[in-house]
Order: structure tokens, then C-alpha cells, then sequence
């Protein structure tokens, strides 16, 4: 690595030629604001925040552009500097709805942070013409409120770059620019995939998911109801960020506890249905590859994908495996088995799921989604949402003790709780599967090759004397690119996994805002996962078709994987979207 030496405040380092100014400064223990600038996704230079002095230089120069030099000076916080980025703010304030105290991002914006670091009160400093646009709250998962954007373009490179969807832009010019869709259409008249990955980038409240907490306390509050919640894999990973803890805490004890004291009837683990998919997937990859069928077959637990795959990939939906993610198999077999075991009526059953992800919102409302005759499951709460129910219920979330998940539909596998990362569903699968096609258990249980944040992962195993070839993509950039391949011809596969957002379910779009400079500097996925992966090795049973519950639900109802009843229970459909 070639090196130069410069000096940041008049302290001396030594630096990679690479660098710009900001990673070289954060090498120095020193943090520059900024707040368009996202690593390797948005890095324009454009709000100014994070400009500095150079010696030399003419002008201040951007930090997230400007890359170091041999012998450079850097001052980071002169009075020159420190002026130029309040007057920045206060031109940021001047159109800028400043309904601080019932936005959704008090607390942990990072405008307002910023504002408060340099003094910038909320009295108007530069008066003139004030824009107002309305409020779009037209998709099932999202809202838009453009008097709260800040033009940083996070979201537009997150969507365009990091998903390859790019249904959002820069409309007009000079003062009258805005982030809208084409021709200022609504959200839902484009091919948005409800991934909510603009949502988690956002540095203020002009993006958030569509709030559906009401729905879920209103439902609590009804004597009539028979109200439960499940959790994804992944939100034990990530909920203790929402209330103080560090990053990879696993908060799975506390967070079965303070759902309980928000008076749920149940508390159940949708690690369980991640059991049951991966009993149906494994079987449907057998089936394809022993009697023939669409090759490569390719997951189908992430909505945002399955949204991407029937928009822009219609091709490729007889590859999709037909299972129902583990949300919808969850509120199918509670409003089915479990309610013919318990004497309950379907239609008197609410089941909440606590998601990692926004598409989660418009999977509950897709069609075949309903094998009780009702939603398999009724409202899809994010990781945020229930954080929010749960102080706004006054439940001290550090100080309880660790609870357990309610049986029988909280017994699960380490296979289910690997789900939330990139590569698990692979795993798992694999870990079934394999013992399948060999008829006996191989004792291979870790398939470390799918592992990993790489953005297309790539295997082949030999099981029962054939080469199975495997590909795993995070990021429907990453999965456009291989899908591709795929068509070219370029590339063969037998089984594929994608999840829609980059890493995983750890890094969904519905999980805790991490400010830009925590998401640039923190490998938030791995530390997130690790907490899955840990969870998975202490476990006794890593295999989902061991899963005794997952027996017992085969022996009393629904016979065997891939049967007439669990195509009828836990299958699902597709369909063509325009992309338009």
C-alpha cells in the first residue's frame, strides 16, 4: 500500500494514497459532519457540510471528495470553516419544515444533530419564496414528505446504485428541484419494490415507513381478538440499537419480555416457520433436480425481491420457489393448525410479524397470501415501529429480565436464525437438502462458502456423486448482474438465493437509522450477524427438518413436505408487474 504523509490539524499522519480527506481524518480519531455523503454509494460533494481547509488551496474544499496528497495541510475547525458550514445549515433550515417535535426522526436526525453541534437554532436566518409539496402516502409501505428533504440524494443513489430500481430522481432545476418519480408520478404508479432502503438512509423525516402501530393497538385493546406477534430472525440482532445498545447485542430475552408486557396473547419466533420453509424449499430443490423442473429454482423469502423479480425479471418467475415467506407460513399454519388444535376461529386470530423490512407491508396484502380464507398475517410492524410501541408503553426495555418464546411455535432450529443474513437461506437449504440426496446424514453442517457480504457469492458441492452449483446475491444490483448471467447463459445454476437488501435481513430497510457517519465507518452487517451466527452454534439442533415441532406438524396435518395439504397451506403465486 503505497502511503503519504500529512498533517490534520497540525498532528503528522500516515496515510493510504486512497484516502479522501474524511477517511483520513477519521483514521485521526477525528470526525468530519457530513450529509450527503454515503461510502461507495453517495460520495458527490453536494451539501458542503463537510468542507474544510486545505493550505494552498483557493477555496474550501468537500472532505468526501477530496482525495489527500503528499504534505498536505488540513484544518477542520477554523472559524472560516465553522461559518461555512452554519450559514450551510441555515440555508438548509430556510425551506425546511421544521416540525421537529412530531417528526418521526427527533431524536435521531441527523440534521437536527447537526444544527444543535454548530448552534443553529430554528428561527428563520434567510427568508424568501417557501415550496410546499404535498405528502405522498400513496404505497403501502412508505410515506414521502418532500418539505422535509434536505436534497442530499441519499435516497436516489441508494435506489438507483445500490437496488438498481432508480424509480426516484432529481425533477426541475435551481430552486425548484425535488426528488420525486417521473413526470412527479405517486409511488404507487411506479415499479417500486418496497425494499425501504431509501428509508434507512435518509439523514432526516422525509421518508419513513408507513406507521401501522394503531392498527396493532387497537387490536390488542379488542376483548374479541386473539392477538399475537412473531419476530424475524434478525430483529433479536438489531432492537437493542433502538434503546442504547451497542451494535450486535443480542437482545432476544428482553425482547420476548417487553413484547409480553404490550399484552400480545402470544409470543412466537418465526424462526419456527424459517424451519418449515426451508423443510419446503429443500424438498422443492430436490424435486427439480431429481425429476426435472425450472432450473436454477431461487428463494423466495424476501419480498423486495419477489416485487423485483415479477417488475423487471417476469422471465424468471417459474424459477421462484413457490413457498410463502416465513411471515406469511407463520400466520398461515397459526390461523390453520394451531386453530383447529385450540379451538379458535380464523377469523377472531390478528397475527402481527415484526420485520426486519418495509416490503413486509405490502407482502401481507398480496394475493394467495390467505389459506384460512383470511390474511395469513394482519399487520407487518418494522424493527422501528415496535421499538416505538414499546416506549410509548412506558416498558423499561434495558432493565428486563430475559423471557422465553411461547411453545409450540417458538421451537427452532440454528438453520431458522441464520435466515437473516445473506447466505443463510443457502445454508439451510443446503444443510436439508444434502442429507436428502444422500439418505443419510453427511455430518456437514456449516456451508461457510455462502457466507460472507461479498455482493454474489458462488459453490459447488458434490452431493450423491452430482455437482451442485449454488449462488447467493445481496442487493438487487448484485442480483440484476447475476441474473443476467444466468440469461446469457454465461452462467448455470441449480439453486440460487437473493435477498433484496445488501447483507441481508440485518441490513432491511425497516431496521434502526444508523447515522450516515456510524454506516460509513461500522461494518453494521457483521456485527449484526454475528449475533445470528452465534445463536446458530450454541444451538443443539442445526438442521431444520430435526426441528420436533416441525414433525409433529407434518405427522398430524400436513403429511409430508411438498404434500397436496402444504402446497394448499404454505404455497404461494406470482405474477407480472410493469415496469413502468
Amino acid at each position: 500500500m503505497e502511503t503519504v504523509n500529512i498533517k490534520i490539524n497540525n498532528r503528522p499522519i500516515t496515510v493510504s494514497k486512497e484516502l479522501t480527506i474524511l477517511e483520513a481524518a477519521k483514521q485521526a480519531k477525528i470526525e468530519i459532519p457530513t450529509l450527503c455523503y454515503l461510502k461507495q454509494i453517495n460520495q458527490i460533494g453536494a451539501c458542503r457540510i463537510c468542507v474544510v481547509e486545505v493550505k494552498g488551496a483557493r477555496t474550501l474544499v468537500a472532505a468526501c471528495t477530496y482525495p489527500v496528497a503528499e504534505g498536505m495541510e488540513v484544518f477542520t475547525d477554523t472559524p472560516k470553516v465553522h461559518e461555512s458550514r452554519r450559514m450551510t445549515l441555515e440555508l438548509i433550515l430556510s425551506n425546511h419544515d421544521r416540525k421537529c417535535l412530531s417528526c418521526v426522526r427527533s431524536g435521531n436526525c441527523e440534521l437536527q444533530r447537526l444544527c444543535k453541534q454548530f448552534g443553529v437554532d430554528d428561527e428563520v436566518a434567510f427568508e424568501g419564496v417557501n415550496p410546499r409539496y404535498d405528502f405522498d402516502d400513496s404505497a403501502m409501505h412508505m410515506t414521502r414528505d418532500n418539505n422535509k428533504c434536505i436534497l442530499c440524494r441519499r435516497c436516489v443513489a441508494a435506489c438507483s446504485r445500490q437496488q438498481a430500481v432508480g424509480v426516484i430522481g432529481s425533477n426541475d432545476r435551481g430552486f425548484d428541484t425535488h426528488i420525486g418519480c417521473a413526470f412527479d408520478l405517486n409511488l404507487d404508479e411506479v415499479a417500486c419494490v418496497s425494499c425501504g432502503q431509501c428509508i434507512v438512509v435518509c439523514p432526516t423525516g422525509a421518508i419513513a415507513e408507513k406507521d401501522e402501530t394503531q392498527k396493532v393497538w387497537d387490536a390488542i385493546n379488542d376483548p374479541t381478538k386473539h392477538v399475537v406477534v412473531q419476530t424475524a430472525p434478525s430483529i433479536r440482532a438489531t432492537i437493542g440499537e433502538e434503546f442504547g445498545f451497542p451494535i450486535g447485542t443480542d437482545a432476544t430475552g428482553k425482547m420476548v419480555a417487553a413484547l409480553r408486557r404490550l399484552g400480545f396473547d402470544g409470543v412466537y419466533d418465526t424462526d419456527f416457520a424459517a424451519d418449515l420453509t426451508i423443510v419446503e424449499e429443500a424438498n422443492e430443490l430436490l424435486e427439480r433436480v431429481t425429476k426435472g423442473g425450472p432450473l436454477p429454482l431461487i428463494t423466495s423469502c424476501s419480498p423486495g425481491w419477489i416485487k423485483f423479480c415479477e417488475h423487471y425479471y417476469p422471465e424468471f418467475i417459474p424459477n421462484l420457489s413457490s413457498c410463502k415467506s416465513p411471515q406469511q407460513m407463520f400466520g398461515a399454519i397459526f390461523k390453520t393448525w394451531y386453530a383447529e388444535t385450540h379451538d379458535l376461529d380464523p377469523k377472531d386470530l390478528f397475527v402481527v410479524g415484526v420485520m426486519p423490512c418495509t416490503a413486509k407491508k405490502f407482502e401481507v396484502n398480496r394475493e394467495d397470501e390467505n389459506a384460512a380464507g383470511v390474511p395469513d398475517c394482519d399487520v407487518a410492524l418494522t424493527t422501528r415501529e415496535i421499538a416505538r410501541m414499546i416506549k410509548r408503553a412506558g416498558i423499561e426495555f434495558t432493565e428486563l429480565e430475559d423471557e422465553y418464546f411461547d411453545d409450540p411455535l417458538g421451537e427452532s432450529t440454528g438453520a431458522s436464525v441464520i435466515f437473516g443474513a445473506t447466505g443463510g437461506v443457502m445454508e439451510a437449504a443446503l444443510r436439508t437438502a444434502v442429507v436428502w440426496l444422500e439418505k443419510e446424514d453427511a455430518g456437514k453442517i456449516e456451508f461457510v462458502e455462502v457466507r460472507g457480504f461479498e455482493g454474489v457469492k458462488e459453490a459447488t458441492y458434490n452431493v450423491a456423486g452430482m455437482d451442485i452449483n449454488v449462488a447467493v446475491a445481496s442487493g438487487l444490483s448484485n442480483a440484476k448482474m447475476l441474473l443476467e448471467k444466468v440469461k446469457s447463459g454465461e452462467k448455470q445454476y441449480h439453486f440460487i438465493e437473493i435477498m433484496a437488501c445488501p447483507g441481508g435481513c440485518i441490513n432491511g430497510g425497516g431496521q434502526p437509522v444508523q447515522s450516515a457517519h456510524v454506516r460509513n465507518f461500522v461494518d453494521l452487517r457483521a456485527k449484526r450477524a454475528q449475533v445470528l451466527y452465534n445463536q446458530d452454534s450454541e444451538n443443539k439442533v442445526r438442521q431444520s427438518h430435526e426441528n420436533p415441532v416441525i414433525k409433529k406438524l407434518y405427522d398430524e396435518y400436513l403429511d409430508k413436505p411438498g404434500s397436496h395439504r402444504a402446497h394448499e397451506v404454505l404455497h404461494t403465486s406470482y405474477k407480472v408487474r410493469s415496469h413502468y
